[in-house]
C-alpha cells in the first residue's frame, strides 16, 4: 500500500496513517454538516479537537522525519486509484517531504489556536456548529492541497478551498455586501483556477503524467515555449488564490465574513496556497527565467499596492487584509528569485502566519470590545481597557514592521537583501521597491496602532451602528489565550527559523539548497537601510496621526493620491473596464447570435417547412375529379414540351 523510499522503511509504521491529517477534519465536517441540531451543544468541541488531533500527528511526524537525512525525507503514501482514463491514471495519495509537513504544521497549529478563539467570538452566533464544520471543512481542503503527490489531487483540495471561502466570506447572509464579497472571492479564484487547470492539462500533454515524481525529474522534456506557459499558468493560479496582482480585488472584500475567518484565510491557509504551489514547482521554474521573473515582478507589484493601500484606510480589518496582501507579495517575490528565494518565502510565510493571526485575532478582540466597530476614527485610547489585547497586538505589530530581531526583522530583511542580490537591473528596482514598502508598512501600522489604542478616547459619547453606548472590555480568557502562543511566535520564530539557515537545510529536499547570492554592498547596510526606513515610517505616522488630534467623520476632500488608495487604486474600476463589462457585452452578443442567428436560422427552417407544407397540403382535397384535371392538365404539359422539342 505505501510506496516509499527503501532507506526509511522504518517510519511505515507511523506514515501509513498519515491519510489522518485529512480524515480527521473531514469527519469533523461531515458529522457537524450532516448531524444537525443534535450537535449544537458539542459541535464547536468536536470541531476544535480534531484539528487539534491532526496538528499533534503532524507533530509526530515532523519529529520522525527530523531523524532522517536528506534523501531520506520524501515518502509518498498510495491510498488507491482515483480514476483512470486510457493512459491517464490518476492516484489517491500523500507526500510527506519537508514542504509539505511544515504546511500541515502551520495549517493545523495556527489554524487550531484560531479555532480555539472561535468559540469564544462565535459564542453567541446560533449557527456557531455550521460555521465550525465550514471551519473544518477549509483545513481539510488546504491539507489534501498540500499534502498530494500529483497535481489533479492537489487541484481538488484547490478548489475544495475555494468553496469552503464561499461559505465561509458569506456567512453573514443577511448582509447583502457580505453575499457579493462571496460571490466576488469564487469567481476571481475562478479566474486562476482556469489557469491552474490549463496548465495541468500541458503538464500531461508533455510528459503524459501528473506525478509530481514523475514531472519534476523530467521537466527537461518539456520544450522552453511550453514549459514559459506552463510557469505562467501556474502563476495565474497562484494570483487567484494568493490575492496578487491583477488578482487582488477579492481579498479585503472577505473581510466581511467572521474575524475568525479572516484570521484562517489570511494567515494558515487559503493566502498561502499560491505561495505552496510556486515552491512546490520549483523544478520547473528552476528552468524557466522568465517564469521566475514574472513571478519576482508579481510579487513587487503587489507589495507596493498593498503598502499603498493599506495607508489610506480607515477599517480596522481592511488595513490588515491589505497588508497581507503585501506581505503574501514579499513571499511571491522570494519564490520568484528561485533557488536564492525559495525557502526565504516559506520563512517568512510562517513568521507572517503567527503575526498576522494574532493582528487579525488582536482585531477581532478589539471589535468584540466596541460592539462590532471597524471603524478606527472612533476608537482610541484602548490600550488601558484592552490591556492583554493590547500587548499582544503590540507584539504582531512590532514583528510586522521588522523591528529588530523579532521574526518579520529575519524573514522581511532576508528577502530584500536577497531582491538587491539577485543581479541585474530589474533586482535592483524589485530591492528598492521592496525596501519602500518596508517603510509604507511601518507607516500604516503605526497609524493603526495610534488611532486604535492610543490618544483621545474618541468612543465616548457616541454610540455604535445598532445604538448602544461604547463599553470597551477585555474578551474573556477562550479568546486571548490563543493570541498568546502567537504573540511569543511573533517574537521568536524568525530568529528560531532563519539562524544558521535552519529552516533552509530542512527543506533542501524539497526545494533544493538555498544559494545566496552576493549584493552588490555589503550585506550589512541592507538590515541598516530597512530599519531606518521603517523607523522613517514610524515617524511620519506619529507627525501625521500621534501628536495630531484625529476626527471622528473622515474629511470628504482628499488629496488625489489619498482618494486613490481609498479606491483601491481603481483595481476593482479597472477590473471592471477591461474583464467584467466586456465579458457582459460578450455575453449579451453571444446570446443575442445564439437567438437571433442560430436559434433563427434553426426556428426559421422549421416555420419554413412547416408553412410550406401546410400550403401543399392544401393541394390534397380528396376529389376524383380534381386529380382527374390535374393528370390531364400534366399530360397537356407533357404533350406540349414533345411537340416543341421535335419542332425545334
Amino acid at each position: 500500500m505505501t510506496e516509499v523510499l527503501p532507506s526509511v522503511a522504518a517510519a511505515e509504521g507511523t506514515a501509513l496513517y498519515a491519510w489522518l491529517l485529512v480524515a480527521l477534519p473531514a469527519f469533523g465536517a461531515l458529522v457537524l454538516l450532516a448531524g444537525g441540531r443534535r450537535t449544537n451543544a458539542w459541535g464547536h468541541l468536536l470541531g476544535c479537537a480534531t484539528v487539534l488531533a491532526a496538528f499533534g500527528y503532524g507533530v509526530a511526524l515532523f519529529s520522525q522525519t527530523l531523524g532522517f537525512d536528506a534523501a531520506q525525507r520524501t515518502r509518498e503514501l498510495g491510498l488507491g486509484t482515483f480514476f483512470a482514463v486510457n493512459s491517464l491514471q490518476v492516484n489517491y495519495g500523500l507526500r510527506l517531504d519537508p514542504l509539505s509537513l511544515t504546511f500541515v504544521l502551520l495549517i493545523t497549529g495556527v489554524g487550531g489556536l484560531i479555532h480555539l478563539y472561535a468559540i469564544g467570538y462565535m459564542d453567541h452566533d446560533p449557527g456557531r456548529r455550521r460555521f465550525f464544520g465550514y471551519f473544518n471543512l477549509f483545513v481539510a481542503a488546504m491539507l489534501v492541497l498540500v499534502l498530494s503527490n500529483n497535481f489533479v489531487t492537489l487541484y481538488l483540495g484547490w478548489e475544495g478551498v475555494g468553496l469552503a471561502s464561499y461559505l465561509l466570506i458569506g456567512w453573514y447572509q443577511d448582509r447583502p455586501s457580505a453575499a457579493t464579497a462571496a460571490k466576488k472571492a469564487f469567481l476571481m479564484n475562478r479566474v486562476g483556477d482556469v489557469g491552474l487547470a490549463l496548465a495541468i492539462f500541458l503538464i500531461w500533454r508533455s510528459l503524459g503524467t501528473v506525478q509530481f515524481s514523475e514531472v519534476f525529474p523530467r521537466a527537461g522534456e518539456i520544450s522552453a515555449p511550453t514549459l514559459l506557459a506552463i510557469t505562467l499558468l501556474l502563476l495565474l493560479g497562484a494570483c487567484g488564490k494568493s490575492g496578487q496582482f491583477p488578482l487582488q480585488a477579492w481579498l479585503p472584500d472577505a473581510m466581511e465574513g467572521p474575524t475568525p475567518v479572516s484570521a484562517l484565510i489570511h494567515a494558515a491557509t487559503m493566502v498561502t496556497a499560491g505561495v505552496y504551489l510556486v515552491a512546490r514547482c520549483s523544478p520547473l521554474y528552476d528552468l524557466s527565467p522568465n517564469g521566475r521573473l514574472a513571478v519576482a515582478a508579481v510579487g513587487v507589484i503587489t507589495l507596493l499596492i498593498g503598502s499603498i493601500i493599506g495607508c489610506a484606510y480607515d477599517d480596522i480589518k481592511k488595513v490588515l487584509a491589505y497588508s497581507t496582501v503585501s506581505q503574501i507579495g514579499y513571499m511571491i517575490l522570494a519564490v520568484g528569485l528561485g533557488p536564492a528565494g525559495y525557502a526565504l518565502g516559506i520563512v517568512h510565510l510562517l513568521t507572517h502566519g503567527f503575526f498576522k493571526a494574532v493582528l487579525f485575532l488582536g482585531a477581532g478582540s478589539v471589535m468584540h470590545g466596541m460592539h462590532d466597530e471597524i471603524d478606527m476614527r472612533r476608537m482610541g485610547g484602548l490600550a488601558r481597557h484592552l490591556p492583554i489585547t493590547f500587548v499582544v497586538f503590540s507584539c504582531g505589530y512590532l514583528a510586522l514592521i521588522g523591528f529588530p530581531f523579532l521574526s518579520g526583522y529575519y524573514s522581511k530583511d532576508a528577502i530584500i537583501e536577497a531582491a538587491y542580490a539577485a543581479g541585474g537591473a530589474a533586482a535592483g528596482v524589485f530591492g528598492t521597491i521592496a525596501l519602500l514598502a518596508a517603510g509604507l508598512t511601518a507607516f500604516y501600522m503605526t497609524r493603526l496602532m495610534l488611532m486604535t489604542f492610543f490618544g483621545e478616547e474618541r468612543w465616548r459619547n457616541l454610540r455604535s451602528a445598532d445604538g448602544h453606548e461604547y463599553h470597551p472590555h477585555e474578551s474573556a480568557p477562550v479568546m486571548w489565550v490563543p493570541m498568546v502562543p502567537l504573540a511569543i511566535g511573533s517574537l521568536v520564530a524568525g530568529y528560531f527559523l532563519a539562524s544558521g539557515g535552519r529552516l533552509a537545510g530542512w527543506l533542501e529536499p524539497s526545494v533544493g539548497a538555498l544559494v545566496p547570492a552576493e549584493a552588490p554592498f555589503p550585506p550589512v547596510l541592507v538590515p541598516i537601510f530597512t530599519v531606518l526606513v521603517s523607523a522613517v515610517g514610524v515617524l511620519a505616522a506619529w507627525l501625521f496621526v500621534g501628536r495630531n488630534p484625529v476626527p471622528v467623520v473622515r474629511p470628504e476632500r482628499v488629496s488625489l493620491p489619498v482618494a486613490a488608495a481609498r479606491a483601491d487604486l481603481y483595481a476593482n474600476a479597472i477590473n471592471e473596464t477591461l474583464i467584467a463589462r466586456p465579458g457582459t457585452w460578450l455575453t449579451r452578443a453571444l446570446v443575442f447570435v445564439d437567438n437571433k442567428g442560430v436559434d433563427g436560422v434553426v426556428n426559421g427552417t422549421a416555420a419554413l417547412l412547416g408553412g410550406s407544407s401546410g400550403r401543399l397540403r392544401r393541394l390534397q382535397t380528396g376529389f376524383v375529379r380534381s386529380y382527374a384535371l390535374g393528370m390531364l392538365g400534366g399530360a397537356i404539359v407533357v404533350i406540349a414540351f414533345l411537340l416543341a422539342v421535335s419542332y425545334s
